[in-house]
C-alpha cells in the first residue's frame, strides 16, 4: 500500500490580495514527473500514530498527521482509528524541503486518497480537496492530481489545465526558504504594488509559451522579489535564465 507524491513548480504566481489574513493568488501549478516522494502503510502495531522517514518534523506538526486527524474529525471513522494501530506511515523523502515545491502539502495529500482508499471512506475529490485546504494552500492541488492546473483564489480554486507536464531541471541552493517569512516580507514591502491588469489573461497560456513570453523570474513569481529580500543570498546563487518555484529556494527550467 504506497503512492507516489510528486513535486510541483509554479509556472508563474502571481498575488491578488489580502483577505481574512491570509493572500489570494492566481498561480500555474504543474506535477514534477521526475521528483517524487514515497508515502506507503506498513503493517505495525503501532501506540499511536506513527509516521519514519520526516526527520527532525514532530509528529504533531506533520501535515501527513494533520491530515488524518482531519480526516478522522470528519468522518469519524472506526475503521480509520483500529487501523492505524496495525500499520504505521513511512515516507521516502526526495523532495527538499522549503525549496517551493511542495513536499509536505504532496505527501499529505496522497497520503489522504490513499487512506480515502485503503479505508474504504468514500469521500468525494471534492470533499477531500476542502479538507485539505484546512491543511495547506497546495493541498488542493495535489489532492485533484492535475498535471497542470490553474489554482487561485486560497488556494482552493483548482482548474485543470490541457497541458503534458514540461521536463523541467531543478535546482535547489543550499538555502531554506521559510514559506511563511516570505510570505509576510511581501506584505510588508510589496503588497501595494500588486497591477491585477499586468497578468490578465495569464492562465489562458501555455506554460511554455507564458516561460518563452515574459522570461523574467521575477515579473513570473510575485514570491521572488520577497524572497530576494528575505533570503539575499539567493541573488548570488540564482542561475542565469532559470525561473523561481513558489517562495523558493529552487530554481527551474524546460530542459533543451
Amino acid at each position: 500500500m504506497k503512492i507516489t507524491a510528486h513535486a510541483k513548480v509554479n509556472i508563474f504566481l502571481k498575488i491578488t490580495g489580502h483577505e481574512s489574513g491570509y493572500h489570494t493568488l492566481l498561480s500555474r501549478f504543474m506535477r514534477v514527473e521526475s521528483l517524487y516522494d514515497t508515502v506507503a502503510l506498513v503493517p505495525k502495531q503501532c501506540d499511536s500514530f506513527t509516521i519514519e522517514g520526516c526527520d527532525g518534523v514532530p509528529t504533531a506538526s506533520n501535515t501527513i498527521f494533520k491530515a488524518y486527524e482531519v480526516l478522522l474529525q470528519r468522518t469519524g471513522s472506526k475503521t480509520l482509528e483500529t487501523f492505524f494501530k496495525s500499520h504505521k506511515v513511512t515516507v521516502e523523502k526526495r523532495i527538499p524541503s522549503q525549496a517551493g515545491l511542495g513536499g509536505g502539502s504532496s505527501d499529505a495529500a496522497a497520503f489522504m486518497r490513499l487512506v480515502n482508499e485503503v479505508c474504504a471512506l468514500k469521500l468525494p475529490v471534492e470533499i477531500l480537496a476542502k479538507l485539505g485546504s484546512q491543511i495547506g494552500a497546495d493541498l488542493p492541488f495535489f489532492i485533484y492530481d492535475y498535471p497542470s492546473a490553474n489554482v487561485s483564489g486560497f488556494g482552493e480554486i483548482v482548474e485543470p489545465f490541457d497541458e503534458a507536464p514540461l521536463d523541467l531541471e531543478l535546482y535547489t541552493p543550499d538555502i531554506g526558504c521559510d514559506t511563511a517569512l516570505v510570505y509576510k516580507t511581501f506584505k510588508a514591502h510589496l503588497l501595494n504594488d500588486i497591477t491585477p491588469c499586468s497578468f490578465i489573461g495569464w492562465e489562458r497560456y501555455k506554460s511554455a509559451e507564458l516561460l518563452d513570453l515574459i522570461g523574467d523570474p521575477v515579473m513570473l513569481n510575485d514570491l521572488y522579489a520577497a524572497a530576494l529580500i528575505a533570503y539575499p543570498e539567493l541573488g548570488n546563487v540564482a542561475p542565469e535564465g532559470w525561473f523561481f518555484s513558489g517562495s523558493g529556494s529552487t530554481f527551474f527550467k524546460p530542459k533543451a
